[in-house]
């Protein structure tokens, strides 16, 4: 009986909800200096928010961005969003994690920065629509280079670095009044489940006392 109770707890750890690693992490840091200049590895503090977005797909992003994985519209195509932090990260989808309280500010100056997890091959193309300026970097491999403020443009590139799974950074640069947009493609992997530390530690219990009940079953046979 104390065998099939403790297979029980083990079972019912296993079952218990799983957490996976982030979607795509994102971080937003206002009245930013580096916002008309948008490259990776720019000088910043504490970020002002934080927030995910979902990957590997993002419902969000459809109409003139079907097909995107990040994607935000502030004031542009039509949208409605207004041009604040709160707008923008709406419109992508996004779940705000830290800095609620700094939703309502102005978009103006702003830089993101997401990073995350990719899947590519050698020479795979890669589009991004941005309104103002935009960096791309996937493993050590500077794909997107358009860091200054420009009008809403869309920037080709390939990718020329090896085939693989890559942590990607990507740095976007609002700057020089509204609007706001970016909208990107990335072959984004999904997350990875683990289960719960609690639910590790009951498993691991629940293995233990199976050993115990199995010596002390050896000791009396």
């Amino acid at each position: 009986m104390r065998k099939m109770t403790l297979l029980m707890i083990a079972f019912a750890a296993l079952a218990a909800p799983a957490t996976g690693k982030a979607d795509v992490l994102g971080s937003a840091y206002l009245n930013s200096a580096a916002a008309g200049d948008a490259v990776i590895g720019f000088s910043h503090g504490a970020p002002d928010a934080t927030f995910t977005v979902p990957s590997p797909t993002n419902p969000a992003c459809s109409g003139n961005f079907a097909g995107d994985t990040l994607c935000f519209n502030s004031g542009y195509f039509g949208s409605t969003s207004p041009y604040t932090l709160g707008g923008f990260l709406s419109s992508g989808g996004a779940t705000v994690v830290t800095g609620a309280a700094n939703l309502g500010a102005n978009l103006d100056n702003t830089v993101f920065e997401f990073t995350g997890t990719v899947s590519v091959t050698t020479g795979e193309m890669f589009q991004a629509g941005h309104d103002d300026g935009l960096q791309l970097m996937i493993g050590s491999d500077l794909v997107i280079d358009a860091p200054f403020g420009t009008s809403f443009t869309t920037t080709p590139a390939i990718y020329t670095g090896p085939t693989g799974t890559f942590s990607f950074d990507l740095v976007y640069g609002e700057c020089c009044g509204a609007p706001a947009a970016l909208g990107i493609s990335l072959p984004l992997i999904s997350p990875v489940l683990t289960p719960e530390p609690a639910s590790m530690a009951i498993i691991g219990g629940g293995l233990a006392g199976l050993g115990a009940v199995r010596r002390r079953r050896r000791r009396t046979a």
